[in-house]
């Protein structure tokens, strides 16, 4: 199969990946179940098989580990608390928010467009409005020379 490959990754397969990671962020959030625990869950249940699972592995424990940091990130770019934002939405923020700060590789726009369409397809109806605005902010704030130059 001849997928597209941008510097050795394979796009469709770090997608995938994303999504997954999406549902496996929701889960977390809404169980307290350990990501370690997730991850396996995911890893049995899931076809990872055609997902980039290192990717899918880093982008869940750097959101667990970096909640904290993720969530001050995106607090002053958030009409109310993180709590309260839809849990698919919150779940997709915190993904891009990582990607955003701490995978500096991945271009800004990549992680909105990603954002914006996984909120499409499992979030409200006009969900990805709304994370479209914050990440847009957020960009603009930890990407400024990438964002500056895209501009």
């Amino acid at each position: 199969m001849n997928r597209k490959r941008v510097d050795g990754i394979d796009l469709a397969a770090r997608a995938r990946a994303r999504r997954r990671a999406l549902q496996a962020i929701y889960a977390w959030q809404l169980s307290g179940t350990s990501m370690t625990g997730i991850i396996e869950q995911f890893k049995r249940e899931q076809e990872m098989e055609i997902a980039d699972l290192e990717y899918f592995e880093d982008l869940l424990r750097g959101v667990e580990r970096e909640k904290s940091q993720l969530d001050e990130k995106l607090k002053p770019h958030l009409d109310r608390s993180i709590d309260s934002v839809d849990p698919i939405e919150r779940a997709v923020l915190r993904l891009a928010a990582y990607e955003l700060v701490c995978r500096v590789d991945v271009p800004y726009r990549v992680v909105i467009n990603e954002a914006i369409e996984t909120t499409k397809r499992f979030g409200a109806d006009f969900g990805h409005t709304y994370v479209n605005g914050v990440l847009d902010k957020l960009a603009a704030d930890v990407r400024a020379p990438e964002y500056k130059r895209a501009g």
